[in-house]
């Protein structure tokens, strides 16, 4: 059969979504674009904000209007939040953000018999499990994903994810080993390691190990030597002198790490129920930069969250500069409805939230520019190449700076020398070195 899978939101979903498309490939299927005709079409879905569910929605709409007679099949976050309104949209499975095997083997039922919908959603909060799923990347990609980590307990006041994916659970060391060094016969240069709330890692597991003992762990194995480890997002408060020592002595680890932030206002980091305040994040910035000199530090800004005043906001915006991120991403506040936040008091307009993020946009903007013009006045960048259009290949270094190189070579998951020569919007242009 064909089938087609559309992916919305985060770097977990899109672990899945290449999870499942392995396991559909195993089972005999042919995989096929979204946008063309197919037998079953999977939405696999992202609920972090309004605008999420929008979209999430729209494809729903889109797959049953766009083939009557094929199979929707809807699953991840969306779908465990609110699996009635999937249904309503038409979808003839909804599953929510977990059981993607047994997922699969309802889908695999429909399309050799059709019958009622099926609306199976399990208690997120009840999970205490990690799923296995296979690890890898969607066909083509370079860079392999490793789930290594689900669930959050930190229950933010503007997030519902806690109550989408459930308490944490992780990966056992030797399995994350052991998967680690498979990709790697496979023949991948770069494994990311994700998860909803990757520095929770392991406070499931005995002995309570910590991600820092994970790494070690990994750096130990012969077999992974030569490989590029990036670690996906981090709560600030796991960057200590300790985590930065012994991450140092890992050749392997990239030079990139991503902090959320989400406010530069400690009045605002405390309504949000974050877990620090912007010292202890600032602390987590030096100590990376006292230890890797020059690392990619990426984050991420709410604008316009309840109560923020202009001053609150001045302050994040000035607190942006002072971190000098290499890049960040800003998203206006988005109510949802089941968080604290959503009903507390002094709402911001959307116009003000619009205008608030479009200025942060702008510091951003602003920060990334000096972090470009300081990687293309390096003599030299080593690039792990991933995909080309129009004659130029695109990849990235280790510590996170997308770099273009025009060329005729196939440069395939080749990681090579490049000469800097200048910048764009967003990345970094230059030669091959010979």
């Amino acid at each position: 059969m064909k089938i087609a899978i559309y992916t919305l939101g985060c770097k977990v979903n899109q672990y899945e979504s290449q999870a499942m498309e392995q396991e559909l490939l195993r089972r005999g299927h042919t995989m096929t674009d979204f946008a063309g005709p197919a037998d079953a079409y999977i939405i696999n879905t992202c609920t972090v904000t309004a605008v999420s569910d929008k979209k999430c929605r729209n494809m729903i709409r889109r797959a049953r209007k766009g083939a009557p007679e094929a199979v929707v099949a809807v699953c991840g976050c969306f779908a465990q939040t609110d699996p009635e309104a999937a249904a309503a949209l038409g979808a003839d499975l909804v599953m929510g953000s977990a059981h993607r095997i047994e997922f699969l083997d309802k889908l695999e039922a429909l399309l050799k018999q059709r019958q009622a919908p099926i609306v199976s959603v399990d208690p997120a909060m009840a999970r205490r499990d990690f799923e296995r799923l296979p690890a890898g990347s969607a066909i083509g990609r370079t860079r392999a994903m490793l789930k290594i980590e689900d669930g959050c307990t930190n229950f933010c006041t503007y997030c519902i994810i806690p109550y989408a994916r459930g308490p944490v659970r992780s990966l056992p060391t030797e399995e994350a080993v052991a998967q680690t060094v498979a990709l790697r016969q496979q023949g991948y240069q770069e494994v990311v390691l994700t998860g909803i709330e990757i520095s929770s890692w392991g406070r499931d597991l005995p002995g309570r190990p910590s991600l820092i003992d994970l790494l070690e762990a990994m750096a130990a194995e012969p077999a992974l030597e030569g490989l590029r480890i990036r670690l996906g997002s981090l709560e600030p408060r796991t960057i200590t002198e300790d985590f930065c020592r012994r991450a140092g002595a890992i050749p392997a680890l990239c030079d990139h790490f991503h902090l959320s932030l989400q406010a530069g206002s400690d009045r605002t980091l405390q309504r949000m129920g974050r877990k620090y305040d912007t010292a202890r994040y600032l602390e987590s910035v030096d100590l990376l930069r006292r230890q890797f000199g020059d690392p990619g530090i990426t984050t991420d800004l709410i604008a316009g969250f309840p109560g923020e005043t202009e001053e609150d906001f001045q302050e994040s915006l000035d607190f942006l500069r002072r971190c000098a991120f290499s890049a960040v991403h800003v998203f206006p506040y988005s109510r949802r409805p089941g968080t604290p936040a959503d009903k507390m008091p002094d709402q911001l307009s959307r116009e003000e939230k619009e205008e608030r993020s479009r200025r942060a946009i702008a510091v951003a903007a602003g920060l990334e520019r000096q972090w470009l013009l300081r990687q293309s006045s390096l003599p030299r960048l080593d690039v792990l190449f991933e995909d080309c259009r129009d004659g130029v290949w695109r990849g990235h270094t280790r510590n996170y700076t997308e770099v273009l190189v025009p060329s005729a070579e196939n440069l395939h998951n080749r990681c090579l020398p490049v000469r800097p020569s200048g910048i764009g919007e967003s990345w970094v242009t230059g030669t091959l070195l010979p």
